[in-house]
């Protein structure tokens, strides 16, 4: 918090869509959101609609929609005419394999532009669409299969061999697999029947309430969750793309989230398309040097990415930034956890203007929390509600919960429900959904603080907190404080057991490429951050790692550096991208 400011842009436009940020707040209100959509009929809608049809039926159809980057240098664009069309005919594929409203079509690929048209085709037709990584092993895969129900799984030739033909057995349920590079026994070729199919089919009407959108999220225990979004949950997404990522219409916009992952769908499918904006997509991984290519060269005004491939531009100094003409880069955004203050300095620095952090879960199907165009940026908060969410830090009280009024008083991070793009379910599992709702909030497990300005501050996970001689200390101050020194790439922190103190503090630092771990740099790591912190709070040992562990969206699992640690159950690793520790 000891950062400096970032004023607002005086010449962001975006002010004048919401100058002022209490008077909008008050005046908003979600049933206006709805008002705004082009209902099927009364009571009907699909999200399929909303971010396709309606821009051709309004006289949009020549608009670019999607501009897809191969990672062989090909490139394919395709207006929203041309999206209407190819979603139609996967909407006609589906329905002449036999599948009906609600059943699930589960997507094993990168980014390959069919699994995008396969997203809304499927919505279309009714059908539930559920992302998986395509870096998933068999048993994860298997379980989520079984978990969703899956009917059809839209795949690669080699990535069937390799993961899925040996549990499909177990999934009576899965009984299509279409691939999109040919076909085999077991499976059906995508082209094939995508070449057949008609292009014109007519949206099924829905209800708000129908089931739309499966993800899957990791649990502490070895089994995932799987978080269901109803169509209703648009109307937050086209809010929250306008909103908090300052989307307008004919924007080149670029989210570099897997599709594998919640933000990949929310805001690397409908938010963006809602908002009639150009969608990037590039099926390459990162690369520093290609990602500034892509944002040059396409000339990106709102760009949508994680910490992690933030750090890792950092890594390479502002140089390489500054050397680009970004002069079309108007608003830049961070998802996937919470932003080290030193990266929306050192962003602030290389762009010309700071990354806007913002706060959700796959639970909450939307953007919370966020740092908006038109207000301060305090580097390291993760902003002010969304219009028409209700966020307040909760703690217990004569056995219930009550909100505390107390400026920068750490609790849980609590939202008053109602919101549209609320979970309705954890599939299967009526119970463990219930316990995220108490006395009138909905509980998110993450700790938090607010401040008197009304920004809030992210402390971490309610299981990560570390207590430490009477302190109670959040691992992203420690982490923050430790980032700030020019030796540090990366950090995660865990508490350790200890006799005397209950827990201390053990940091995993992971150094920039021109620094060399040794026992001299730990010690001056140490003193840095004793310096910065006081003895209390700092760590008392620093461990050297190469990588950290991280979930394919970008979060540091600090339960399992605990656990390998402890030698405890590691719980659901499905997620893992890399597992050097």
């Amino acid at each position: 918090m000891a950062h400096d400011i970032i004023r607002k842009r005086s010449d962001n436009r975006q002010a004048a869509r919401m100058p002022d940020y209490d008077a909008f707040r008050d005046r908003f209100s979600w049933e206006d959101e709805r008002a705004k959509i082009a209902w099927l009929s009364k009571d009907r809608m699909n999200i399929a609609h909303e971010i396709v049809d309606r821009h051709v039926v309004e006289g949009h159809g020549n608009r670019e929609a999607i501009r897809w980057l191969g990672r062989d240098g090909t490139r394919k664009t395709l207006s929203y005419a041309e999206l209407r069309k190819e979603t139609d005919r996967v909407a006609n594929l589906l329905v002449d394999m036999g599948l009906k409203p609600g059943d699930t079509v589960f997507s094993l690929l990168g980014r390959r532009l069919e699994l995008y048209i396969t997203a809304i085709g499927a919505l279309k037709a009714g059908c539930v669409f559920c992302p998986l990584f395509s870096a998933f092993g068999p048993e994860p895969i298997k379980s989520r299969l079984q978990i969703g129900d899956g009917r059809l799984l839209l795949t690669t030739l080699a990535l069937y061999r390799r993961k899925v033909a040996r549990i499909r057995m177990d999934v009576p349920s899965l009984t299509h697999v279409l691939t999109v590079d040919g076909e085999s026994q077991d499976t059906t070729s995508f082209a094939q029947l995508f070449e057949r199919a008609s292009d014109r089919f007519d949206v099924r009407p829905l209800s708000p309430e129908d089931p739309a959108l499966l993800h899957f999220t990791s649990g502490t225990t070895g089994k995932p969750k799987g978080v269901l979004h109803v169509h209703d949950a648009f109307v937050a997404h086209r809010a929250t793309g306008r909103l908090a990522l300052d989307l307008r219409p004919g924007d080149i916009y670029w989210c570099t989230a897997d599709p594998g992952w919640v933000t990949g769908t929310s805001y690397g499918i409908t938010a963006p398309l809602a908002n009639a904006v150009t969608l990037v997509i590039s099926e390459a991984e990162f690369d520093t040097a290609h990602w500034y290519d892509i944002l040059e060269e396409e000339r990106v005004a709102v760009w949508y990415t994680a910490p992690t491939a933030i750090r890792m531009l950092m890594k390479a100094g502002t140089d390489l930034a500054k050397a680009r003409d970004l002069s079309n880069l108007r608003f830049m955004a961070s998802v996937g956890e919470p932003l080290n203050p030193e990266a929306v300095t050192w962003s602030n620095e290389a762009f010309g203007m700071p990354f806007h952090d913002n706060w959700w879960q796959s639970e909450t199907g939307a953007i919370m929390i966020a740092n908006f165009a038109a207000m301060d940026v305090k580097p390291g908060s993760m902003g002010r509600p969304v219009p028409g969410v209700v966020a307040g830090i909760v703690e217990e009280a004569d056995g219930r919960l009550v909100e505390t009024t107390t400026p920068l008083a750490m609790g849980e991070l609590a939202l008053r429900p109602g919101w549209p793009s609320m979970m309705r379910a954890y599939i299967h599992e009526p119970e463990r959904y219930a316990k995220c709702f108490r006395d009138g909030w909905y509980l998110t497990g993450d700790l938090a603080m607010q401040d008197v300005e009304g920004y809030f501050w992210f402390v971490g996970r309610a299981d990560d907190l570390i207590k430490s001689a009477g302190h109670l200390i959040g691992p992203f101050e420690v982490e923050s404080a430790l980032m700030e020194h020019d030796a540090v790439a990366e950090v995660a922190v865990i508490g350790m057991p200890d006799e005397t103190a209950g827990e201390v503090v053990k940091a995993y630092v992971a150094l920039k490429p021109d620094h060399t771990s040794c026992e001299d740099l730990a010690l001056e790591l140490l003193a840095h951050a004793r310096k910065r912190l006081g003895p209390a709070v700092a760590p008392k040992s620093i461990a050297f790692r190469t990588n950290l562990p991280k979930t394919r969206s970008g979060k540091i699992m600090r339960r399992l550096l605990k656990a390998r640690e402890l030698g405890l159950p590691e719980g659901d690793i499905s997620t893992l991208e890399s597992d050097e520790v």
